[in-house]
């Protein structure tokens, strides 16, 4: 039963629903993958937490500079009229509401928008929140790029996080290999399921209440 997409394929499917003119972040880890997938003829400008403005994707071996790197310290490319500044500047962009929308990594998202993915909290586990923070609360959308299901089979989606937190209320749609969700007022709802997902299968893989994003926007339309 064909149940997941691939990490590739999901970043591609965030980055279609990034706007032409947008200012962007891209998380440490998996969502740095957006970059790889952006329309060449748009306009979508790039900013990392670490001081440049217009990253492009990644370079090939061949052209790889070991001055150029992301806040993960992954080699990138810089476009044409790209700009460089001050890791304070940086930090003032994300805090100022300047990026439209970032997109991060998560531990867990909770059905009211709280998001966790700095720590689990475990013994001996190094804290890395970076800017994570000043993101989650400094953009106007803030896309979470994750698996549904941790490696035991828990679920990412949850009533209420058990984590640190990183930002309260703050998640407005969340893409996993499962399925696309939104952020409501009444919870999470399944913008799009894929591969033979449904909402309630995805219901039984959450244990929560969901509801279905494309049937209300249809019932709406009538």
């Amino acid at each position: 039963m064909n149940t997941r997409i691939s990490r590739d394929e999901l970043a591609q499917r965030i980055a279609a629903d990034i706007h032409e003119g947008s200012y962007v972040n891209l998380g440490i880890g998996a969502p740095t993958l957006v970059a790889n997938f952006l329309p060449q003829d748009q306009e979508i400008i790039l900013h990392t937490e670490n001081g440049l403005l217009g990253m492009g994707p990644a370079p090939d071996a061949a052209h790889v500079d070991p001055d150029l790197i992301n806040a993960g310290k992954q080699a990138v490319t810089a476009l044409p009229g790209a700009a460089y500044f001050h890791h304070a500047d940086s930090f003032a962009m994300m805090r100022g509401g300047h990026l439209d929308v970032c997109v991060l990594g998560a531990f867990q998202v909770s059905q009211t928008g709280d998001l966790a993915n700095w720590s689990t909290g475990a013994p001996g586990a190094i804290p890395a929140v970076g800017g994570a923070m000043d993101l989650a609360i400094g953009a106007k959308a803030v896309y979470v790029m994750t698996d549904l299901l941790t490696k035991t089979g828990e679920s990412k989606l949850v009533a209420a996080c058990t984590y640190p937190l990183t930002g309260v209320g703050c998640v407005t749609r969340v893409y996993t290999d499962h399925a696309i969700f939104d952020v409501t007022a009444d919870g999470f709802a399944v913008r799009e399921a894929f591969g033979e997902n449904t909402v309630a299968s995805l219901a039984e893989l959450t244990g929560l209440t969901l509801t279905d994003a494309a049937a209300e926007a249809s019932q709406k339309e009538n």
